[in-house]
């Protein structure tokens, strides 16, 4: 063989070997919220926009993604604080003919000047939806998955919107990172499975005998960890999108946790400082587990978003809806907060209707019930114990 043969031979060894490392794995188990620390980056799926950090790289605009008014959306770290919000009156439609004059902004108790009200229509999105698929999933998994599918399908805007699929018993599992192709998602939603554990009969029983091999991976597919999912998807996923999107976790589950490492305040802490809101469905097999209503409750309302719980087909793909119309239906409420002080401490908002015609109509408001202020000293680091 001719000199160079050989080295044309040895460019073309070189590339193959590179392209064999640098192929990324089609699923990605994603690191407790314990080990974080050991585990700087994460694997990733073809087409993740980003890899999965706890410490993320400084954010910005994505290329190829429509920009939006500077202002639109700034975060707690400048010196405005944003709320965003929904109003819904007794027949649960959206009002979308609210004024600044209408509603006034209390923190800790304290009302405030508002800056800016808008309804906002148009932000992008960056969603998580996270799947359920321990054994109080198994019958009702095909609808979840079908929904699911027919909201990316209804929701997602081409070059503006974004999401994941995360499915999740006692370990977070990455079906498909981050990304815009909707084809993807439903691709990722599908091959999601309930996976039984060693000696799993049905219906929640498992039968005792001879651990297998694998025990530690058993145990963890035989439980659910929701906490720490939700913290995984906060601080993994939606910690990595632009700064001006507006971040949700889309959640279905039944919200029986009983493997999470994390509480529940833990969980919820994260999806605020992640300036995120959840959408919990709570569905699940009620003739063998039931479903904890009032967790869900407590995890939607917490964050600004809100919680469904669907009996049938029709109710879960209404909640879907629901959400969809919500997402587009909110309100921006930007202000500067009187409480200079930058101690990281939690605030607590509230938002009034002051106009007497529609305080009459009883309208309920949506939003997040308060904020972390900024800190001189912060940092994303995962709750220890």
């Amino acid at each position: 063989m001719s000199h160079s043969k050989r080295i044309i031979r040895s460019v073309a060894l070189l590339l193959a070997s590179l392209a064999f490392i640098a192929w990324p794995p089609a699923r990605a188990r994603l690191q407790s919220p314990q080990s974080d620390q050991q585990n700087a980056t994460r694997p990733r799926r073809a087409g993740e926009t980003a890899p999965a950090q706890t410490r993320p790289p400084a954010k910005g605009t994505k290329e190829g993604e429509q920009t939006v008014d500077e202002d639109e959306v700034v975060r707690i770290d400048t010196d405005l604080t944003n709320l965003l919000f929904t109003a819904i009156d007794k027949d649960k439609r959206y009002v979308t003919t609210l004024q600044q004059t209408d509603v006034r902004v209390l923190e800790d108790g304290t009302p405030q000047e508002i800056f800016r009200f808008e309804r906002q229509t148009d932000m992008p999105l960056s969603l998580a939806i996270l799947i359920d698929t321990s054994a109080s999933q198994e019958r009702t998994l095909p609808e979840e998955k079908e929904a699911a599918s027919a909201f990316i399908d209804n929701v997602l805007r081409e070059n503006k919107d974004e999401a994941a699929v995360i499915s999740f018993t006692g370990e977070a599992t990455l079906e498909q990172g981050l990304t815009g192709s909707a084809s993807r998602l439903r691709r990722a939603i599908e091959q999601v499975r309930f996976v039984p554990p060693s000696g799993y009969v049905g219906g929640g029983v498992v039968v005792g005998g001879t651990p297998p091999i694998s025990g530690t991976n058993q145990g963890l597919a035989g439980s659910t960890a929701i906490w720490d999912a939700v913290w995984v998807a906060a601080d993994e996923i939606l910690s990595q999108t632009p700064e001006r999107t507006r971040r949700a976790i889309i959640l279905l589950t039944d919200g029986e946790d009983t493997s999470s490492r994390l509480k529940p305040s833990e969980a919820i802490d994260r999806v605020i400082k992640s300036d995120a809101v959840v959408y919990s469905i709570g569905i699940g097999d009620r003739f063998e587990f039931g479903i904890d209503e009032g967790a869900l409750r407590k995890l939607s309302e917490k964050t600004g978003g809100r919680a469904f719980f669907p009996r049938s087909e029709a109710d879960l793909r209404s909640a879907f809806r629901q959400i969809q119309e919500e997402l587009r239906s909110q309100y921006l409420i930007a202000y500067s907060p009187t409480n200079k002080k930058r101690d990281g401490s939690y605030r607590q908002v509230q938002i009034e209707i002051v106009n007497p015609e529609l305080r009459k109509q009883k309208l309920r408001l949506v939003y997040r019930q308060g904020y972390f202020a900024k800190s001189s000293i912060s940092a994303s680091t995962a709750p220890t114990k």
